[in-house]
């Protein structure tokens, strides 16, 4: 018996299968400043779409809030109760002031937009199965397992969207981690560390934050990068190991981590990936699942230039025009399934107005 979940909700045909809500963005007295995270980028994205008019009030998903108990299906008690200290709100965030807080601004404040993104994360992954595809324009807390977070993530939001698949959803029982955020997703293995029906990539320059010699053991095609790859090589590398772990294993899902951290000049990816390179490695992982038919979940996690904002809403731009994502065509019909039944009932919150 599962518990009752809002994140679940029917969406109307009228909403684009990307999901946010405004209070992804953190915004608390500067502090947030205090980390090199842009913690305002997912709203600027929204605004970038909204400037070339290919979204407007009311025709995306607004993102749910993570409750405790659908943090639950992945997270520890003891876990979550660990949250309820600012200090370690404060390690986790990367942020060293937030101790100095009282627990419930920071519940407000920092972890309350984290568990909407979660929210988000979790509700893209049933409308990608429904729609063949899905975009967070938030989410994607790769550091954070099932008991420990840290770089700047408090909820293991990749986990919670498969683990939630697999247990509501009929069909549903393999799915395929594509990580090429900069860093090593070091959460999602830890959690899926015996788990065989998920299959992890994982491309990442070795050389910075975690290090998790441990989570790698979980890691089925590890592509290390040296300092400083450029386009060329990189996007042969995503070609090549993309279409390689989507033909070793077919999933009836895939989590893309599309983490724009790569981007040349970012303070802490050690990458040098032109804006361009970043919109044709999204292309490519895309096109790769859907030549499959397979849904993909795109989530953006992370990217410490204030540019990548306009990057990520260029590369949505991009994949909705040039990837067949305009196009029900493509789809297998059974994915309208859901949508089909005469008896579901449309959330009146379910769109959002921006």
């Amino acid at each position: 018996i599962f518990h009752h979940t809002e994140l679940y909700i029917s969406i109307p045909r009228t909403c684009l299968p990307i999901v946010y809500h405004p209070d992804y963005n953190i915004t608390f007295m500067g502090l947030e400043k205090l980390h090199p995270f842009d913690s305002g980028k997912w709203g600027k994205v929204i605004c970038y779409l909204k400037e070339e008019q290919f979204i407007h009030d009311g025709n995306i998903v607004g993102a749910l809030e993570a409750t405790e108990e659908d943090l639950l299906v992945v997270h520890t008690k003891h876990y979550l109760n660990r949250l309820k200290w600012s200090l370690v709100v404060a390690t986790i965030t990367e942020i060293p002031p937030l101790l100095f807080l009282p627990n419930f601004l920071v519940q407000r404040k920092v972890l309350k937009p984290l568990r909407t993104q979660t929210g988000g994360t979790i509700m893209a992954g049933k409308l990608a199965i429904d729609r063949g595809w899905a975009i967070n324009v938030g989410g994607g807390f790769h550091h954070c397992s099932s008991d420990r977070g840290g770089g700047f993530c408090a909820y293991a939001d990749i986990t919670l969207a498969i683990k939630f698949l697999f247990e509501r959803v009929q069909g549903i029982s393999k799915a395929t981690i594509i990580d090429l955020d900069a860093h090593q997703g070091n959460g999602h293995e830890r959690d899926f560390m015996d788990d065989r029906r998920v299959f992890i990539m994982d491309m990442y320059n070795p050389y910075i934050y975690p290090r998790d010699e441990y989570a790698k053991r979980a890691i089925k095609r590890k592509v290390e990068l040296e300092w400083g790859t450029e386009d060329f090589e990189y996007l042969q590398k995503v070609h090549l190991h993309s279409e390689g772990a989507l033909n070793e294993v077919q999933p009836d899902i895939i989590v893309y981590n599309a983490g724009t951290d790569i981007l040349d000049g970012d303070p802490l990816g050690g990458l040098s990936i032109s804006p361009q390179g970043i919109v044709k490695r999204d292309e490519i992982v895309f096109r790769a699942a859907r030549r499959r038919g397979i849904p993909i979940l795109m989530i953006t996690s992370g990217g410490y230039q204030k540019k990548t904002a306009r990057i990520i809403a260029n590369s949505i731009l991009n994949l909705f025009h040039f990837c067949g994502l305009n196009s029900l065509s493509a789809l297998n019909p059974q994915m309208w399934n859901f949508y089909r039944e005469p008896n579901a009932i449309y959330c009146r919150h379910s769109c959002f107005c921006v």
